[in-house]
């Protein structure tokens, strides 16, 4: 599985608006999320069209308008976007639940590589199906807290700390409190650290 541009761009918007709602702001407008995030508005546009299909976001036209979440965030699922904008996360077809299609392999039964396959896919569907966007929301918004910087869409006369919980919440399914090192791995939080550095 490689998460295509598109399908890293829907991810990243709706971690933006889930932030956004939490913060006190339920709705943001196309031209924030592409200034934000350094993306072409149209491509955005689409991906939202996408979205918005699917349930996952709504709009409203207008002065005020713009996209906001149309379910509660531990309702969407990482895996179910992905699948959604990118097709099946089996790395290859022939060990696809959803999207199956047979190989060039005579015999599939003891192929061995179709056999490390499912255990691939196995792994890669069980972590990305876990996570909800409250959990990623809440992490992000920890980190953002830890590292002292303000989160984006946070408004100026708000303060930090009245928002962002000082103890971390256990998170469904981790067996404990999570962070950035336990969804990513050790190296994952690492190479995150630096609060001004855009990743």
């Amino acid at each position: 599985m490689k998460l295509s541009k598109r399908g890293e761009y829907a991810l990243r918007a709706l971690i933006d608006l889930g932030i956004a709602s939490e913060l006190g702001w339920p709705m943001l407008q196309v031209s924030e999320l592409a200034a934000k995030e350094r993306l072409p508005i149209k491509f955005l546009e689409q991906i939202f069209t996408q979205l918005k299909a699917a349930g996952y976001v709504k709009s409203r036209r207008g002065k005020f308008g713009g996209y906001s979440l149309a379910r509660p965030m531990r309702r969407i699922k990482f895996g179910a976007v992905i699948r959604l904008i990118d097709g099946p996360l089996a790395p290859i077809r022939c060990v696809s639940k959803t999207s199956y299609a047979r190989c060039s392999c005579p015999d599939e039964v003891h192929c061995g590589l179709r056999m490390l396959m499912v255990d691939v896919r196995n792994a890669i569907s069980t972590l990305l199906d876990r996570f909800t966007l409250a959990d990623i929301v809440e992490i992000t918004l920890r980190k953002y807290r830890r590292d002292k910087v303000t989160p984006p869409f946070l408004h100026r006369s708000t303060s930090l700390g009245s928002v962002l919980p000082k103890k971390p919440k256990k998170l469904r399914g981790t067996g404990g409190t999570a962070d950035f090192s336990q969804f990513l791995g050790a190296r994952g939080s690492q190479t995150n650290n630096h609060p001004a550095k855009r990743q």
